[in-house]
């Protein structure tokens, strides 16, 4: 065995898959590998055309810089690429994955933490080299040599100062939750559903995060959650108004965080399930989110809205891999490919 590794995420029921994925070269995974079903065919097909068009749109630098250019970009981008079950250390995706995680890495402010201009894009960084923690193998990250500690860290590091900066930034909010801003004064369940995944994430795979900060989002959570599963933006209770990818977020929080025991996640569960093709403003950004509060709540409601979502992608996608979108089409392509990405079920923030 070649380079092999011990994962470092906890109770991971296909562990020992993933170990001998990364110890055979270029041994990419054709099936779900925690029941051995095989990965529909157009799913397949989907997912590596829209792969093929983030290799080739790649820049030099490791970023994609078309629409909203990034940190949260790279980060969905190398997520999809992560996703996809081939093996990050020997496939054929490694260049890839290796230039986007040291263009986050780069890009990180070495005293704050903080990842790029917003903490929108904080939030989809962190949780992406979050996944990254325990499948890249950090000798191969930065050539034989290892780091330049004087330039550039390693995944775990650069993961623990994009922590303590969510921390720090949620300890002086009021609300203790996120917006824009790591100075913010205020807060939407958009921007701390991002941050809060990151961090639920990076608690997944190792990284100390207090429960009380845990605990404190999720009450901003269910502050905002109605009885019928609505779920405000910002503001108060006042704000509720229907929205599928709001009631998603909340959903899914609230499923990783392992908090199913609450009447809030009850009540967007069943939102979350009777609402399901409800048509968003944020097209992508809905599927994202929907796909994997649906998979967490209730796999038979996930399984139809699979069958759907494969559907209309395969009659979306451009000639080129891509598929266009309000935020660019590295964004699209990316949110669109995550969202059947849980037919791989190969991250483990896709663990059920």
């Amino acid at each position: 065995m070649r380079n092999c590794k011990v994962l470092r995420y906890r109770g991971w029921p296909i562990a020992l898959a993933i170990v001998c994925c990364l110890c055979r070269p270029g041994l990419g995974q054709p099936g779900n590998p925690s029941t051995g079903d095989i990965v529909p065919r157009d799913v397949r097909e989907i997912y590596d055309a829209g792969l093929e068009y983030l290799v080739a749109t790649q820049a030099n630098d490791g970023n994609w810089v078309d629409g909203q250019a990034g940190c949260g970009t790279t980060g969905l981008a190398l997520l999809a690429l992560l996703a996809s079950g081939e093996d990050p250390n020997f496939g054929k995706y490694s260049s890839p994955i290796r230039k986007a995680i040291q263009a986050l890495i780069r890009a990180q402010s070495p005293s704050s933490g903080y990842l790029g201009d917003s903490m929108y894009h904080h939030g989809f960084a962190t949780l992406a080299l979050a996944e990254a923690y325990g499948l890249v193998d950090d000798s191969e990250l930065w050539g034989a040599g290892g780091p330049d500690r004087s330039r550039e860290r390693s995944i775990g590091e650069s993961l623990e100062l994009a922590v303590r900066c969510a921390i720090t930034a949620q300890s002086k909010n009021p609300n203790r939750a996120w917006r824009y801003s790591p100075g913010s004064r205020d807060a939407d369940t958009s921007v701390s559903g991002a941050v809060l995944m990151g961090l639920l994430a990076a608690r997944n795979a190792g990284v100390e995060v207090p429960d009380k900060n845990i605990d404190d989002a999720i009450k901003y959570f269910t502050s905002l959650t109605g009885k019928n599963g609505t779920v405000g933006y910002s503001g108060g209770s006042g704000s509720l108004s229907q929205s599928i990818a709001r009631s998603c977020i909340a959903c899914l929080v609230y499923s990783i965080a392992g908090r199913k025991d609450l009447d809030a996640y009850d009540a967007t569960k069943g939102y979350v399930i009777a609402n399901m093709d409800e048509r968003s403003h944020y097209v992508e950004y809905a599927r994202y989110y929907e796909a994997q509060a649906l998979f967490q709540a209730d796999i038979e409601a996930w399984e139809k809205w699979n069958r759907g979502i494969i559907r209309t992608l395969k009659a979306t996608q451009r000639d080129d891999g891509s598929f266009t979108g309000q935020f660019g089409n590295s964004v699209a392509t990316s949110l669109n490919l995550l969202s059947i990405a849980l037919n791989y079920r190969f991250l483990p923030i896709y663990e059920r």
